[in-house]
């Protein structure tokens, strides 16, 4: 098969990573990612399929490696050399097209749930994360047993697979997987705000991820007033459409939390703020915003993947904000 691959390979993470900061576009190029035949992954055992990619999503997470940016936590988690694509929608043998659910669980890794009805992702242990009989991998795209959907074939577990109706596009379907990521941090910034009659949540963010979880937010707190900073005019104009109440420049969004809430202003610090905030961007500067412009007790969801940051956590402590991770 061809594949794009990810080696073990320090000097070129380091290469691209020093490249990067000049000039993105080369980073790709002297980086750990290389093109290339490739035998195609076997078939794992009873449950598992062969899915043939005919379109992969590039998420942040991938840019991030292909970088030379991602954190070393993974680097335990991972198993080289690795195909990348975890946004995948892909055709079995029997012609049917489907969506890959990317999380190798208990399920595709041949353990026991912890509870009924648990998710991919559920539990309190992750060691079946990088248990046999696959080998390490937190999910397609990072797994040296499965590939990605940066190749023309890959192996998934029963469990993963969605089929999609014929009426659904190529290109709406490779969607569903950063959709349901963003519906998931709205759903945790939701939860922080029941029984708040109309809450402010603010959104730091418009790329995909930002996006999908406004829309996630206008459908699971239809009286929120949704507060977004965006970069562009065309990520503004979506956010708008997607039911954002209040879209504004990034650089105004705490200004415009402020106004919202009608609160003051102490140092660099909202005295309240937003009942909750979603940070979609996951860097030093957006998680120190994300803070400040949060109610004491308030929740800050992180939903853009942050590798090292140096953030001032004082006012986290003394406001006793809640910093929720969002995977």
């Amino acid at each position: 098969m061809r594949a794009l691959r990810i080696d073990r390979n320090t000097g070129r993470f380091m290469l691209a990573r020093l490249v990067s900061g000049i000039d993105t576009g080369s980073a790709a190029k002297i980086g750990p990612l290389t093109l290339g035949d490739d035998d195609a992954p076997e078939l794992p055992g009873p449950g598992w399929l062969r899915v043939y990619p005919r379109l992969t999503g590039i998420c942040g997470s991938d840019l991030a490696t292909v970088e030379g940016h991602a954190s070393t936590y993974f680097e335990n988690w991972v198993s080289f050399p690795f195909v990348p694509g975890h946004e995948v929608v892909g055709e079995l043998e029997s012609g049917e097209r489907v969506v890959i659910e990317p999380v190798l669980g208990h399920a595709a890794r041949g353990h026991a749930l912890p509870f009924d009805g648990a998710a991919p992702g559920d539990g309190d242990d992750y060691a079946h994360l990088a248990l046999p009989p696959l080998e390490p991998g937190i999910q397609i795209g990072f797994c040296n047993s499965t590939g990605g959907g940066w190749a023309t074939e890959l192996v998934a577990h029963e469990s993963q697979i969605h089929r999609i109706p014929d009426d659904m596009s190529d290109e709406r379907a490779v969607l569903i997987e950063p959709l349901a990521g963003g519906i998931h941090s709205a759903l945790q910034a939701v939860e922080s705000v029941r029984g708040v009659a109309s809450p402010v949540i603010a959104v730091q963010g418009a790329g995909t991820m930002g996006l999908c979880a406004i829309a996630g937010l206008r459908a699971f707190a239809p009286k929120a007033h949704i507060v977004v900073g965006a970069r562009y005019p065309a990520q503004m104009r979506a956010a708008k459409e997607l039911g954002a109440t209040t879209v504004v420049k990034a650089s105004e969004l705490a200004r415009t939390v402020r106004h919202v809430v009608g609160c003051h202003v102490v140092g660099d610090y909202l005295s309240s703020g937003a009942h909750a905030t979603i940070d979609a961007v996951g860097n030093s500067d957006s998680i120190a915003t994300s803070i400040r412009i949060t109610r004491p007790r308030g929740r800050v969801v992180l939903m853009g993947m942050p590798a090292r940051v140096d953030v001032d956590l004082t006012g986290l402590w003394h406001r006793e904000t809640e910093l929720k991770g969002s995977y």
